[in-house]
């Protein structure tokens, strides 16, 4: 195939920027960057070559008629446009004035009704635009086409007192563009940069006064890998938060003398390599991570045996794996042996779903991470704690004993694997004391539609209705009980909404949401309300 002079002579079109190959640009609401500008055989005329950060906006990889243009990351993510079709954007200044001093004019040109007079806004110019540009802390300029920074020192003049900055998906295409703005900005605490695509620069310290006082840094949907964050780092000597969430982010790398004031780091919808998250487990001051939807699904820290705490990570409080790939109780166990986790989300992975009832998958969460003040945004509450870690005692009591455990301390050596997949457990028994034989018998199997609950029936919204106790077998479906609560209750015809208390979980409401599930799958159990609600 192929591959034309990029940089072949033609007559620019008027107003075609003499750099535009690397550029951003605009069209029709989407954004992109320009990999080519040329003919394009047999049509006349010039065509920019876009290669767009939405790749469905494409049609081809940069081919035409067996010509290979320009190179895209997706087979469909290139286009060609016309020159005029595409807007490349305006200085930082420009955007000012179009965002802010135009609605200054705007009010300013309007006439007040005030009771029965008139009055005209007159006089209000010079204070209404102070307080309009030159104070302003707060700038916004997201989807604003801004592309680069304007005359030299004018935004000194113009915005000097800026603390936090948004300039999200905007046309900006280089980093050195971006300091060239916040460089003038010498109070700026929070930046606002996602949903661009900024090259790396060759120096990244050749403006130290750029992000001399930036805290906060957010990255999302830039098209970043950790290799391209680590050399951009050394702009950010201060930086405490930093977001960079839906890009190329797949294996970690040690950050040696870079991002060592994070707190806060958000890693969460990349794909993520798991050997790879241990290489950030030495950044001292960082409390809070997010890796969320990130393919997760193993973690070791082989540096502590079971019940012992890792070095990793050591000031980590609050922790998010949500929508992963762990299905395996061993990772909980892992999590056991940060020693600053407190708050947990885990929400919406197999290992979950792999317990019939939510409860219980809640209570061995619980049982099995000693620190846990909170959990997928529940409060544990030390009655939580206390039931789940009782039920965990008797749930596995039999298997301690079976593995060598003894409720005599004298004889009690549970074996390795035992410990290995249960590390809490001997801490637990002390805490406790060993459950007894009767709270460990094992229960016979029986006839599911033998077994009848007598469940309570509550309508909650509807104050004047009465409970009603009904036996119902626990083999019994829910769309079954829904049937029998419109004839029971009289309901009008609406969709029916069931959740659960249990005493067990004092507090805690369970969704039933599941029409094709008995009520056994749900673990009600005999004395349990059920909650009526219906639109």
């Amino acid at each position: 195939m192929r591959v034309p002079d990029q940089t072949q002579p033609t007559t620019m079109h008027e107003g075609l920027p003499s750099d535009a190959v690397g550029r951003r640009v605009a069209c029709d609401g989407e954004r992109g960057t320009v990999r080519f500008v040329g003919t394009v055989p047999p049509t006349a005329g010039l065509w920019l070559g876009v290669e767009w950060d939405n790749p469905d906006r494409g049609k081809h990889d940069g081919s035409h008629e067996g010509v290979h243009y320009f190179t895209c990351r997706h087979p469909k993510g290139g286009s060609f446009v016309r020159p005029k079709k595409a807007s490349f954007g305006v200085d930082y200044l420009t955007a000012i004035r179009r965002r802010y001093e135009m609605e200054v004019q705007q009010v300013l040109g309007e006439e007040i009704q005030i009771s029965t007079r008139t009055v005209e806004m007159v006089g209000f110019e010079a204070i209404t635009e102070k307080q309009k540009v030159e104070n302003l802390t707060d700038v916004a300029l997201r989807l604003c086409e801004v592309s680069s920074p304007g005359p030299a020192n004018e935004i000194r003049n113009t915005t000097p007192h800026v603390l936090m900055l948004d300039l999200c998906g905007n046309l900006l295409c280089c980093w050195d563009d971006v300091m060239a703005v916040t460089e003038q900005m010498e109070e700026l605490k929070e930046l606002q940069l996602s949903h661009n695509r900024l090259r790396v620069p060759s120096n990244p310290t050749v403006r130290p006064r750029a992000f001399s006082c930036l805290r906060v840094l957010s990255l999302t949907n830039c098209a970043l890998t950790w290799p391209q964050l680590l050399e951009c780092a050394p702009m950010w000597p201060l930086l405490e938060e930093l977001y960079v969430s839906e890009n190329d982010i797949t294996e970690l790398q040690k950050p040696n003398n870079v991002l060592q004031s994070l707190t806060v780091l958000d890693l969460s919808t990349n794909p993520l390599v798991d050997r790879t998250v241990l290489s950030i487990g030495e950044l001292p001051r960082l409390e809070n991570l997010n890796m969320s939807k990130t393919g997760l699904s193993t973690l070791r820290f082989d540096d502590a045996l079971p019940g012992c705490n890792t070095a990793m990570f050591p000031a980590l409080k609050i922790l998010a794996v949500n929508s992963n790939n762990i299905s395996e109780w061993s990772v909980i166990n892992e999590l056991e042996k940060l020693q600053s986790l407190v708050r947990l989300s885990c929400r919406q992975n197999p290992l979950l779903s792999q317990e019939r009832n939510p409860a219980t998958a809640m209570q061995l969460l619980i049982a099995r991470v000693g620190r846990l003040e909170a959990l997928n945004r529940w409060t544990v509450l030390p009655e939580d704690r206390r039931g789940a870690e009782l039920d965990y005692c008797k749930m596995f009591g039999l298997e301690w004993l079976a593995s060598g455990g003894h409720r005599d301390p004298q004889q009690n050596r549970p074996s390795a694997e035992f410990t290995s997949q249960h590390p809490r457990y001997q801490s637990l028994i002390q805490k406790y004391g060993a459950p007894e034989d009767s709270e460990l018998k094992k229960q016979e199997p029986f006839a599911l539609k033998n077994q009848l609950l007598s469940i309570t029936f509550v309508c909650p919204d509807e104050t004047d209705r009465k409970s009603v106790v009904k036996k119902l077998p626990d083999s019994m479906i829910v769309q079954k009980v829904k049937g029998l609560l419109y004839r029971l209750l009289k309901i009008p015809s609406a969709e029916l909404k069931l959740s659960y208390t249990s005493s067990k979980m004092e507090g805690k409401e369970i969704e039933i949401d599941n029409d094709l599930k008995p009520l056994q799958f749900y673990s009600i159990e005999d004395g349990d309300k059920v909650l009526v609600r219906w639109l």
